[in-house]
């Protein structure tokens, strides 16, 4: 016998996918599950594909998530990610995958690991790695979350039933503070000397915010293009890590982790064809933006990254309120490769210091699969853990 194992999930959740366990049959030792997570998604992988696993070759299709009992009084469940890089052997457990969590309500209602009547239902969400508290509002019928649904979101075909997401207290999710640097724009120097000018902040993840006009772009670019400039993603790099090392995330820059901060590359409004083909006019948004994820450009955009642009945009003097549309004080809707995803945040300022209350969106979610993954035999758990074979 040359595998084990484990019973899991995989799960859509917005414009991602993930392989969801419960923490019950992993073990709690970290190394341990990086092992693991490495072996199911088929990680590191030099042709980028992701052929030997569940992955897909790409960041937002490279992730797992545990789901467990709740640790703290004020949630109903605890959920753990982990995002799994793909051509390296690295896992990265400092953040959030804001479109998986829409996936963790259903996920436990479907599991059993909470009972909730048919009707609309709440559910209080701890995210461990952000010691955030996220609320899930869904709908449930005959004991299962709905799926089928009128809400289309970019980057994803077809239609589903609609889940909204809402990060309570999103600020200093991994930072010290929303604003990190205690600035709403910084000067960074690179190593060639020359400067370029950031926003950074953190509101559900820290995020380093850049005008796309600096770096030679339109802010409407295909992610293709990016990606194909070496010399701009090596740039990009070492902004990402300078920004790291303002925000508090590393004393050097080679210590920054893979997934945090991300990267932003915004625009005013401007006519855009999304990866679909379809045309979108300069009216249709309030901001554009490219986002960099696990050194690669997002091919819509991640969404604790739009949460935290639409934090951003309402903090005064940051390079995001001065590009978004003016008075977009509802919700702001964001240009991504993908089409437009709108955000609602509720932001204030009490002495001087800015105040994040909350950042929401709705997306939809739907379970693809249940059963178990393969795992090398030596990183199986015991079998009393595993309720079948294979």
């Amino acid at each position: 016998m040359s595998q084990g194992w484990i019973p899991a999930c995989f799960w859509r959740g917005g414009s991602s996918k993930g392989v969801f366990f419960h923490a019950r049959d992993l073990p709690a030792d970290r190394a341990r599950l990086n092992a693991i997570f490495l072996a199911v998604l088929g990680s590191p992988d030099p042709y980028g594909r992701q052929l030997n696993g569940m992955g897909g070759g790409i960041s937002s299709l490279s992730k797992a998530v545990i789901i467990g009992p709740p640790s703290r009084p004020d949630a109903d469940i605890d959920y753990t990610f982990a995002q799994v890089s793909v051509d390296r052997p690295e896992v990265d457990w400092s953040g959030n995958c804001g479109n998986l969590s829409a996936a963790v309500g259903p996920f436990a209602v479907e599991e059993g690991l909470v009972h909730v009547p048919d009707g609309e239902v709440t559910l209080r969400i701890h995210q461990v790695n952000t010691a955030k508290i996220i609320q899930a509002r869904f709908a449930v019928q005959g004991g299962r979350a709905v799926t089928e649904g009128p809400l289309a979101i970019a980057g994803v075909s077809g239609t589903g039933a609609p889940i909204a997401v809402e990060v309570l207290d999103p600020g200093g999710s991994v930072a010290s503070d929303l604003l990190p640097s205690g600035n709403a724009r910084d000067f960074m120097t690179l190593p060639d000397g020359g400067t370029v000018e950031a926003s950074l902040v953190d509101a559900t993840n820290p995020v380093v915010f850049l005008r796309a006009s600096d770096f030679g772009l339109t802010g409407t670019d295909l992610p293709e293009k990016i990606e194909a400039d070496a010399a701009l993603m090596a740039r990009l790099e070492q902004v990402r890590r300078l920004g790291g090392v303002a925000m508090g995330l590393a004393a050097n820059p080679q210590d920054v982790p893979l997934a945090n901060p991300r990267v932003a590359l915004l625009s005013a409004p401007a006519s855009f064809t999304a990866i679909d083909g379809q045309g979108h006019d300069a009216g249709g948004h309030d901001i554009a933006v490219r986002m960099l994820s696990m050194g690669r450009v997002h091919r819509a955009v991640t969404l604790t990254g739009a949460m935290c642009l639409g934090v951003a945009v309402r903090i005064a003097g940051t390079i995001p309120h001065s590009l978004a549309r003016p008075a977009c004080a509802g919700e702001l809707r964001i240009a991504n490769p993908s089409g437009v995803l709108s955000t609602s945040a509720s932001v204030r300022q009490e002495g001087g210091r800015w105040i994040a209350d909350s950042a929401g969106v709705y997306r939809t979610a739907r379970c693809l699969m249940k059963g178990a993954v393969a795992v090398p035999i030596a990183l199986s758990p015991s079998e009393s853990a595993v309720p079948w074979s294979i």
